[in-house]
């Protein structure tokens, strides 16, 4: 279900924006041979704790219940300097490009994800226009501003998996669907509605970055 927001509106009619195949191949299959390389832990939502560990604290069987029906993947967390430094000019570009012209100044760690067939992770937002207090204090008290998915899989080797973004057009919902090309990076508010469909076949790597700055006034 979608709760629709005043934060799902564009701004300055962009929603999120892409760069096609901007990563080269020897790039995308060097982060999909490290990430699986590294131990995956299931991915789990705010709900469930932002920054809990669950192989220290393991999921009740309430909490695997709800997050069934919001999300299934697996996951590695990064903060390799290397992939940072490719990703970021992109970030300053579409933030300069689309006039969001968000002020911001740091990065989280990164999350490499693997979607087998049939996992998916249902419409949710990464952060709240508004200034969200008490924030962890890991993050200096800023707020997440600019959301970056980007595509490592050839887009023939899976099927499904589909990254969706919702807004409000004349009082009406509507969906935007992208299947994007191996190397593309889309950038896009965190405060923007999106999904990824479920995989039907086949397996979808992805890399997402979360980049934060000072709570908007």
């Amino acid at each position: 279900m979608i709760y629709v927001e005043k934060q799902t509106h564009m701004h300055n009619n962009h929603l999120f924006y892409t760069f096609n195949s901007v990563l080269t191949n020897r790039f995308c299959d060097h982060v999909i041979k490290y990430g699986t390389s590294l131990e995956s832990i299931k991915g789990i939502t705010g709900e469930e704790g932002e920054d809990r560990d669950i192989r220290l604290h393991p999921l009740s069987k309430k909490e695997e219940k709800t997050l069934s029906k919001t999300r299934d993947s697996h996951i590695v967390w990064m903060n390799d300097k290397w992939i940072y430094k490719e990703i970021h000019p992109y970030v300053e570009e579409a933030n300069k490009i689309t006039g969001w012209n968000f002020q911001w100044d740091y990065s989280e760690s990164m999350q490499f994800t693997k979607y087998s067939k049939g996992q998916f992770y249902d419409w949710h937002i990464d952060s709240l226009e508004e200034v969200i207090k008490n924030r962890d204090s890991n993050h200096n008290g800023k707020n997440r501003k600019l959301s970056v998915t980007c595509n490592l899989s050839n887009e023939d080797d899976y099927g499904g998996g589909e990254l969706q973004f919702c807004h409000i057009k004349k009082g009406k919902i509507k969906i935007n669907t992208l299947k994007a090309a191996k190397g593309s990076i889309i950038v896009f508010p965190s405060f923007v509605w999106h999904r990824v469909k479920p995989i039907t076949s086949g397996q979808r790597h992805s890399l997402v970055v979360w980049n934060l700055g000072y709570p908007f006034k």
